[in-house]
């Protein structure tokens, strides 16, 4: 086995991290007995050789070993190793035009080709794929099928035999993994398309296992998207329905591994806890390809989740809401019913339920009011009853604009532990609670705020909650004052400055000079930015401060200058220093981000700043488009000069979609000196995709900012019609 593994000269190749010398070890690790050693093996390819999907020499030279691999029987986890081979070969380089792309740039030429020859080497033995299709290892027929699929250059001779071997194949998922396979290479061979789709629609009216006909109907769909049935919804939500009461509720026995502390490790086992206790959980990929093809039909889509969410089965509504989360992150639409029925979810007995709906609830702020009631009982009920558990979602890391990213279930899940013995699942719930603006978030706020620690989360929501949200100013101002002045200053007095800021808090007055005066050299720009903004905030009630203030008028960082100013305007006015220490910041020369801030407070000041309309029209027509649309926005409020400000911000609303919100607010002050904004307002208001939206990824504030343009844009346009009257 492995021979020639010697003959390579491996130091002289390199991965990831450096020369390859430690690739011959890796190569021998998948091959071992030892369930620990394969892992750790396959991590570190996936680590380094195979790094983020990079193909390095070392990468190359290890594919005929990877291939003798999968060949032999007696080495264990082959699927594994189909898997990376998978990967390694599965770039689409099916013609010029692309592999050109990659190699636009010389010193990109390299990496290119490599991934150009790992195709080409790993087709060139592709056949050995062939044979796995009717492997005893499960696992190997599982992987087998992708592999065909993607990297064997015989597709119509790939395609007879998938379908030839789904008329023998018992395994489910396996047979699930031939469909798909076949949808794979329709998309990939547009000769094969036709005849493909016309055997899927077949396949998922005639076969008999509904979890066949749903993959057929996912694959159906996304190979023909603008020829998915009208009837649809019904369709999928019966064989839901069927595969629920048909498929065998107990749960397969599951195989023991040796723990390592490995990424592949991880989020196997991550994988493997969220189908424990599922009978059927490959429904989930089927609907996820299912929505991915309706795409735009948010409201197909919607009825299905609607359909989901009913469903008697934890496991069809976990799913449900996992899918709408990726629904509502990227599309408009009406979603009251579906958050209602989510909100329900936080009373079930599945943890990972409660989890699940937790989470989505987290993200939604104002569109999270039809479960506030749900999360307002949930937060009532108290320790020691069915609820969101300890550990529901928490942060991975700082975060001054919202929350961390949501963590997977833990043990607790499977003991079926009373919640609320441990803090973040309550504290989601009271997340979500308070982002949705609803008051019954607030003496639950303060009693966290008598607790050791705070998600820092929950202070950034304190702004949505209004003027009964005064009452936490007491409880801020007395943890303001524990706040050490150490590493981690900045970490803990940010949100609660910010939180004080929201609430008016100005009996905090002297913690709050304290962090201006004392701040250590460590982020001391940071810390004196966070307390004059709450400063700003407390208006004419912070004139004690104002020495103090108006001495880092001259401060060499335009953050703190431009935050002085802005506190220094609201506590006195200007008596003559407040414009000019601005405008010093709109020289030529100055960096772009301190001349949006000085930009940026002269527009909050308004008129008493008209002086330095001159100073910002430069910026009109500078290069940075941020530049232009704080200068247009700053010569507005300060000159009402709509006609030099107006195709600014309109040109900059084509240029950057994510410059709207801050165009729209404009827009909408404006009123009907913005009339020519018209088109644009109404053409934003009528789009079904969100503004903002980003596939495969996305911020803890993308719909609440999405939400807030739509408010905007319907403000300036009511201002615009009003107007022409």
């Amino acid at each position: 086995m492995l021979t020639g593994i010697e003959e390579v000269d491996w130091a002289s190749l390199g991965h990831a991290y450096g020369p390859a010398d430690d690739v011959p070890e890796l190569l021998r690790g998948l091959a071992s007995a030892d369930p620990a050693e394969r892992e750790t093996a396959l991590d570190g390819m996936y680590g380094a050789v195979h790094h983020q999907g990079d193909v390095y020499d070392s990468t190359l030279a290890c594919i005929p070993f990877l291939l003798e691999l999968v060949a032999d029987p007696s080495v264990q986890d082959r699927g594994c190793i189909v898997e990376l081979l998978t990967s390694i070969g599965g770039i689409e380089l099916d013609d010029d035009e692309e592999l050109d792309e990659l190699c636009s740039e010389e010193e990109e030429f390299i990496p290119a080709a490599n991934y150009a020859m790992a195709a080409a080497a790993i087709a060139a033995g592709a056949d050995v794929f062939l044979g796995l299709v009717s492997d005893p290892d499960p696992e190997v027929r599982l992987a087998a099928p992708c592999a065909l699929a993607s990297l064997h250059p015989e597709p119509a001779r790939v395609l007879s035999l998938l379908r030839e071997r789904l008329t023998v194949e018992r395994d489910t998922e396996v047979r699930l993994a031939l469909v798909a396979a076949v949808g794979r290479i329709a998309l990939r061979h547009a000769s094969l398309r036709a005849e493909t789709v016309d055997w899927l629609d077949w396949l998922a009216r005639a076969a008999q296992d509904p979890g066949l006909r749903l993959a057929a109907l996912a694959q159906r769909a996304r190979c023909a998207p603008g020829d998915i049935p009208d009837d649809v919804v019904p369709w999928v939500t019966g064989l839901l329905e069927e595969i629920r009461t048909s498929v065998n509720r107990s749960a397969a026995p599951g195989t023991e591994r040796a723990a390592a502390p490995t990424l592949i490790g991880q989020v196997r086992e991550l994988l493997e806890e969220h189908a424990a206790g599922r009978p059927a959980p490959w429904t989930e990929e089927l609907l996820r390809t299912l929505h991915a093809a309706l795409d735009d039909r948010v409201d197909d889509r919607i009825a299905l989740i609607l359909a989901q969410l009913r469903s008697p089965d934890w496991g069809q509504r976990s799913d449900a809401i996992w899918l709408c989360g990726g629904l509502i992150r990227l599309w408009r639409g009406r979603y009251e019913e579906v958050v209602r029925l989510v909100g329900a979810q936080l009373q079930d007995p599945e943890p990972r339920l409660r989890e699940a709906a937790t989470s989505f609830l987290e993200r939604l702020f104002e569109l999270g009011a039809p479960a506030a009631d749900a999360l307002a009982s949930r937060l009532a009920a108290g320790p020691g009853t069915t609820g969101p558990d300890a550990t529901g979602p928490g942060t991975t890391g700082p975060d001054a604009t919202g929350p961390g990213v949501t963590r997977p279930a833990g043990s607790a899940h499977a003991t079926g532990q009373s919640p609320f013995v441990g803090r973040s699942g309550r504290d989601g719930a009271l997340l979500a609670l308070a982002r949705a603006g609803d008051t019954r978030a607030v003496p639950l706020l303060a009693r966290a705020l008598e607790e050791a620690e705070v998600r820092r989360e929950l202070l950034y929501a304190v702004d949505g909650l209004g003027p009964s949200a005064a009452m936490l100013a007491p409880l801020l101002r007395r943890r303001l004052a524990e706040v050490e002045f150490d590493e981690r200053l900045y970490d803990r007095a940010a949100p609660l400055l910010y939180a004080l800021a929201a609430v008016r808090g100005s009996q905090a007055l002297p913690e709050v000079l304290r962090m201006l005066r004392e701040a250590p050299a460590n982020r001391r720009d940071w810390v004196r930015e966070a307390a004059l903004r709450t400063l700003a905030a407390f208006g004419p009630a912070a004139r004690e401060a104002v020495p103090d203030v108006r001495r880092l008028l001259a401060a060499e960082s335009a953050s703190v200058a431009t935050a002085a100013a802005r506190a220094l305007w609201a506590a006195e006015g200007d008596r003559g220093d407040v414009v000019p220490a601005l405008e010093r910041w709109l020289r030529p020369g100055t960096p772009d981000a301190d001349w949006c801030a000085a930009a940026q407070v002269l527009g909050e000041i308004g008129p008493a700043a008209a002086s330095a309309a001159p100073a910002l029209r430069p910026g009109l027509a500078s290069r940075d488009l941020w530049v232009r649309v704080r200068g247009a926005a700053a010569l507005w409020r300060v000159s009402g000069e709509a006609s030099a400000s107006l195709p600014v911000l309109l040109a900059a609303w084509e240029e950057n979609r994510h410059a709207r919100v801050d165009i729209a607010e404009c827009l909408a002050e404006m009123g009907p000196a913005a009339s020519q904004a018209q088109l644009v307002v109404l053409t934003e208001l009528t789009r079904r995709r969100r503004h903002n939206a980003r596939e495969g990824s996305s911020g803890s504030h993308d719909i609440h900012l999405d939400e807030k343009l739509l408010t905007l844009c319907r403000a300036a346009l009511a201002r615009m019609e009003r107007g022409a009257f």
